[in-house]
């Protein structure tokens, strides 16, 4: 990994983490499934109090199941495969510009203190999250 790429995914960590943004990614259906399930079985067997009984079973055991599936974005991002990353860095360069910098430092503090270059790098990040990875996110939790 080349050192301007690697500073752009430290920086997309950096922003991510001061955000305190997670991200799900591809289980929230199982959730969903499973709360569906349980409210046709229900149906099934006990009409239509058999629904409302499933459903809410059917819900709680779906709840279970995606609970705790969120993680930090920081952490999602570092374990990309490298053609991940790569097309992350892509996609936050454009959001960049034409900025230029020396090290990781001294692009971190030029992003986090212009509002405008952190919210377009922001953007950038979490586009790329909800699209290319299909993440569900959480902000600020």
């Amino acid at each position: 990994m080349s050192s301007r790429k690697d500073d752009i995914i430290q920086l997309c960590c950096e922003i991510s983490a001061n955000k305190k943004i997670k991200a799900a990614v591809k289980n929230i259906g199982k959730g969903a499934a499973a709360a569906g399930s349980g409210a046709f079985v229900g149906g099934l067997v006990g009409g239509p109090a058999g629904i409302a009984v499933g459903g809410a079973l059917g819900g709680a055991l779906g709840s279970w199941m995606t609970s705790g599936l969120f993680k930090p974005l920081p952490e999602i991002i570092m374990s990309l495969p490298s053609i991940q990353q790569e097309k992350l860095y892509s996609d936050v360069m454009a959001a960049l510009g034409k900025v230029d910098w020396v090290d990781v430092v001294s692009l971190t503090a030029l992003v986090i203190g212009n509002a405008t270059l952190q919210e377009r790098v922001l953007g950038a990040i979490v586009t790329y999250a909800t699209k290319e990875l299909k993440a569900e996110m959480q902000y600020g939790v």
